[in-house]
């Protein structure tokens, strides 16, 4: 019997160390003086058929260059600076138009307590890019409500594209109380530097902090809005943008969401909570999984296939140091059909990382995806290279 518990003993270890490398990455600052890093995308700035990183940063819109190899430096370019007398707060990209190069817009003047002057509270920007994409770009004004804080491109089911901005609280609102939060979905006009008509969506919902587009095999479906009260999903049919009816989550507040997929066509949906939180959650048919409360401000999310497995893991970074002083960026790999268990690893201890935002992109062409993340309190980018085929 002590030699089966032995043996047993051996091979549990070895699993778990075979299993473990399948977690590792290895991580690369590819710029250590930025100011916050509110948000960070990847997409083909200049159509060289390469990822770059485009980074909303406290005054300036930048982006890097993907130098097309590991360890090369990432040529860093400005396409806007100073936009608003407050700081820059949100990005979007993506190639709306198929020529092989991001579209962006970005949100600004992010004064959160500031809720009743729209002049001195959000604005959106459509940033019209020159002929050399590595000069400054020209800024086109955009309808805005208060307190701008989150944007994403949406392919619409016809093929068309949105342009999707959040507010974090609606007009006049104090402490989360008031008005609905106003969403403005943007039309994409011929001419990107005339007028861009807009719908407004009252979501009802009085304090917003994030948004998940449902798209599923390039179809629209609609999109998640979380905040105060929960997750909602709103629909975008014949007359507009109007709620479903359908709350995801109800009666907890949400900071971060995302979808992923368990494989087998099972999805779940992974949070932050409360707005801020300290606790990384999944939902999952009629589970609800805490997969840790060690966190403090709990800031970032991303869902992919990093390992090839057919099914998705979860990337969670937070700012704030939690109860034994540590921030950072981990992944959490699940191992069963329910999304009920996972493990969790770090991504890399060397580097530290108060993590205010993460996004993921096959950076170096070996079709794995990698980890990027922007630091707030340590004021860096790093890029957390996928190991899986190396």
């Amino acid at each position: 019997m002590k030699k089966q518990f032995i043996l047993f003993t051996a091979l549990l270890a070895f699993l778990q160390a075979a299993f473990a490398q399948t977690a590792t990455f290895k991580g690369e600052v590819i710029d250590d003086k930025i100011s916050i890093g509110y948000g960070v995308t990847t997409g083909d700035v200049d159509g060289d058929g390469k990822p770059d990183i485009l980074l909303a940063d406290k005054k300036e819109i930048v982006w890097y260059k993907n130098p097309g190899e590991k360890g090369k430096p990432w040529t860093r370019y400005v396409m806007a600076k100073d936009l608003t007398e407050q700081d820059n707060v949100c990005i979007a990209a993506r190639d709306i138009d198929g020529d092989g190069k991001v579209e962006v817009a970005v949100g600004a003047q992010w004064n959160p307590s500031e809720t009743k002057n729209i002049k001195q509270s959000g604005a959106v920007f459509y940033l019209n890019a020159p002929n050399d994409r590595t000069q400054v770009w020209e800024p086109v004004r955009l309808h805005h409500e208060v307190t701008i804080h989150r944007m994403q491109w949406l392919k619409k089911t016809e093929g068309d594209y949105q342009l999707m901005v959040l507010p974090l609280h609606g007009e006049g609102n104090v402490s989360g109380d008031g008005a609905g939060v106003k969403a403005i979905a943007f039309d994409v006009p011929e001419n990107r530097k005339g007028i861009w008509s807009y719908e407004l969506l009252d979501t009802g919902m009085h304090m917003t902090h994030n948004f998940q587009p449902m798209e599923v095999s390039g179809r629209f479906l609609g999109m998640t809005v979380a905040g105060k009260e929960g997750a909602q999903v709103f629909l975008n049919g014949a007359n507009g943008w109007a709620p479903s009816g359908n709350w995801m989550v109800a009666d907890k507040g949400i900071g971060e969401i995302r979808t992923g997929s368990l494989g087998k066509n099972q999805l779940f949906t992974t949070t932050v909570e409360p707005m801020h939180g300290n606790s990384l959650v999944v939902y999952s048919k009629d589970n609800r999984t805490v997969l840790t409360d060690k966190i403090k401000e709990g800031h970032a999310l991303v869902c992919a296939d990093f390992f090839g497995q057919g099914r998705d893991q979860i990337v969670m970074g937070w700012r704030n140091p939690n109860v034994i002083g540590e921030t950072g960026v981990r992944i959490f790999v699940g191992s069963d059909a329910e999304g009920k268990k996972w493990q969790e690893y770090t991504l890399d201890e060397k580097i530290k990382m108060a993590c205010e935002d993460v996004t993921s992109a096959d950076l170096d062409g070996d079709g794995d995806l990698d980890v990027i993340a922007s630091g707030r309190a340590t004021h860096n980018v790093v890029v957390y290279w996928n190991q899986l085929k190396n």
